[in-house]
């Protein structure tokens, strides 16, 4: 299996085709096909590398390469799965492919210091296909989880992840444009909103023009969502809430549309400035600084 693998990676390559929606390269990418084509897990490459595939299922993976160079769609949209941190969700054009660091930080209980025994609510917003709602569901057993939306369309595929994982009870889908729907107080916040500037869309290849342009668009620099969050966070939080927020390549324009606000920036696998956290408290005392 591996040197079909290397031969289709060498495909994708050579078609320049862009990568960032589960993998980062063309062998991995090609894998991911490959394995998905055969109905194994993502993790079981190394048990069949040497596998002998049939002359049926080099066709079927040829194909699956030539759909993924020619429509230039991320391969989440063509095999309709995406996994994040081990958990398969499902995906389809209506919602965004989910990749948000704020995963890792779920994964790696890197927000739990800031929760404690009285964290009952969560909220994620900006949802898309429900994978961070899902997430934080499965980690905090104990916690009700409220997922917001805009579109109607990204809910639709939300709510087949609700079912998926079975947390119909766990997992409340509320529709509406930014805070407008929530009903809370949270205790704790999610977010990975629209926050590319205008200039990076223009810029984006065809594989993120293929996802909805609303989860993506920020306006001229990437904040206009953010501000509207930022100026409502305080009164959807409880008294010791935080928001976890993901503003991406964005940060120096976060930091020049926000130069009073104390926040601490997260450690992901892509370094330290993808992912900021910030308390009620400090939301409270920028608004009235």
């Amino acid at each position: 299996m591996i040197a079909c693998i290397e031969a289709h990676a060498a495909r994708l390559t050579e078609a320049g085709v862009s990568f960032g929606h589960g993998t980062t390269n063309a062998f991995d990418e090609a894998a991911w096909l490959a394995l998905w084509s055969l109905n194994l897990p993502l993790d079981a490459l190394d048990a069949h590398a040497e596998q002998d595939l049939t002359p049926e299922q080099r066709a079927r993976l040829a194909a699956l390469v030539d759909e993924r160079i020619l429509s230039r769609k991320p391969a989440a949209y063509i095999t309709r799965e995406a996994w994040l941190q081990g958990v398969p969700f499902y995906v389809d054009e209506r919602a965004i492919v989910p990749r948000s660091f704020i995963a890792e930080l779920i994964a790696d209980a890197s927000i739990d210091a800031w929760l404690s025994d009285q964290t009952r609510r969560v909220l994620d917003l900006c949802t898309g296909n429900g994978s961070l709602a899902v997430l934080a569901a499965l980690a905090w057993p104990e916690v009700q989880v409220d997922a917001i939306d805009l579109s109607p369309q990204a809910l639709e595929v939300a709510e087949i992840n609700v079912a998926k994982h079975a947390l119909q009870q766990r997992i409340r889908l509320l529709q509406g444009d930014g805070l407008a729907p929530a009903q809370g107080p949270y205790d704790l916040i999610l977010c990975n909103p629209p926050y590319v500037n205008s200039q990076s869309m223009a810029r984006l290849p065809a594989e993120y023009r293929a996802e909805p342009e609303l989860a993506l668009a920020g306006g001229s620099d990437g904040m206009d969502f953010v501000r509207r969050l930022l100026a409502d966070a305080p009164q959807h939080l409880s008294e010791h809430g935080v928001l976890v927020l993901e503003i991406g390549n964005e940060r120096a324009f976060f930091e020049a549309a926000f130069p009073q606000l104390e926040v601490a920036w997260m450690e992901t696998s892509a370094g330290e400035d993808q992912v900021l956290l910030v308390t009620q408290e400090s939301l409270k005392k920028a608004l009235h600084a």
